[in-house]
C-alpha cells in the first residue's frame, strides 16, 4: 500500500477499520503480555487514532504510536479533548501528551534508537492492514528494531473470500507462525469465530471469519 492510499483513507473519512472503544481482545489478554509490568514502554504500530492508546496510557505505559497520517494524530487528541505539544522534525513529527506520543511518519523510517526502551508491542491493526509482500517487509523490520525480549499482542483475523478486498486483510495463523517462528517464540492465546453481526462481517458480506490472539516473545 503506498502512501497516498492512506492519506486519502484520512482525507476521505474513509475509516471503518477504527474502533470507536478499547479493544475487547487487549482489555482481555494484556495482562498476560505485560506479565505484571505497567511502566514499560509500549510501541503501537500503525496506530490511527486508536482509544486502545488512551487506554495503555492510562494503565502507566508510556505509548509510542506510528502513524502515517496527520489528519489521525490530529483527530486523536481532538476527539479526547486533550492537547498535545507538537515537535516538527524528520523523519517524524512528533505529537506529545504526558508519557503519550504519535510520531506522524513511515514507520519504515524507525531506527533501534527510536524504539530502545520499547519492551512491548501492541498490534491490532498493522499486520493486518498490508497485503502480503509488505507484511514480510513488516516483521522484518519490526525485528530488526525492537530490542530483545520484547513482549507483542498480535491480533489477527483470516476469511476466505475471493471477492473481498482488504484492508485488513486475511492472515491465517499458519503465515503468523512463517513470519514470526524464526525470531519469535509465537503463543496462540485465543481463536474464535468472529460474530456474523460484527461490523466487519456484514460490512464486507462474510459468512464466516475468525479471529486470533497471539503474544509473541522476541528470542
Amino acid at each position: 500500500m503506498e502512501h497516498e492510499f492512506w492519506h486519502n483513507r484520512w482525507a476521505n473519512s474513509e475509516i471503518g477499520f477504527h474502533e470507536g472503544s478499547v479493544n475487547q481482545f487487549l482489555h482481555d489478554h494484556w495482562s498476560i503480555v505485560v506479565d505484571g509490568s505497567n511502566d514499560d514502554t509500549v510501541l503501537v504500530p500503525l496506530c490511527g487514532k486508536a482509544h486502545d492508546m488512551w487506554w495503555l496510557n492510562d494503565l502507566g505505559h508510556p505509548v509510542i504510536g506510528i502513524e502515517l497520517s496527520e489528519i489521525a494524530c490530529k483527530d486523536f487528541f481532538t476527539e479526547a479533548e486533550e492537547k498535545a505539544s507538537v515537535h516538527p522534525g524528520e523523519p517524524f513529527i512528533k505529537f506529545r501528551h504526558d508519557t503519550l506520543e504519535l510520531w506522524c511518519g513511515d514507520f519504515f523510517q524507525l531506527v533501534p534508537e527510536d524504539v530502545k526502551n520499547v519492551r512491548l508491542v501492541y498490534d491490532r491493526a498493522a499486520l493486518i492492514a498490508l497485503p502480503a509482500p509488505m507484511r514480510k517487509r513488516y516483521v522484518e523490520h519490526l525485528t530488526a528494531v525492537l530490542p530483545d525480549s520484547t513482549h507483542i499482542l498480535l491480533l489477527t483475523l483470516d476469511y476466505q473470500n475471493e471477492d473481498v478486498k482488504g484492508p485488513p486483510f486475511n492472515v491465517s495463523d499458519e503465515e503468523v507462525r512463517a513470519l514470526y517462528g524464526e525470531d519469535y517464540d509465537v503463543e496462540l492465546l485465543l481463536k474464535q469465530d468472529m460474530p456474523p453481526d460484527s461490523p466487519f462481517a456484514k460490512r464486507k458480506g462474510l459468512h464466516r471469519a475468525t479471529e486470533s490472539v497471539f503474544r509473541l516473545s522476541k528470542l
